[in-house]
């Protein structure tokens, strides 16, 4: 994952967290979701781009192999 993204999805779980407590705080539930929302999103960002970098790793080792099985 590139330092950029790791950035973005960091930004994305704290200001979630930072919206979610002025919710709680304020008693603004819809901005306690929001909140909420931009933290999870943050995560699944993160998650996507690790699987997809697992299926790449596979797939290079994949290739490797057959590469190998060739000679």
């Amino acid at each position: 994952m590139s330092d950029n993204e790791r950035l973005e999805n960091t930004k994305d779980r704290v200001t979630g967290k930072v919206r979610e407590g002025a919710g709680k705080v304020t008693g603004d539930k819809k901005e306690e979701t929001k909140g909420k929302a931009q933290n999870m999103t943050g995560k699944v960002k993160d998650k996507l781009k690790d699987v997809k970098e697992s299926a790449e790793g596979a797939m290079e080792e994949l290739k490797d192999k057959m590469h190998k099985d060739d000679k």
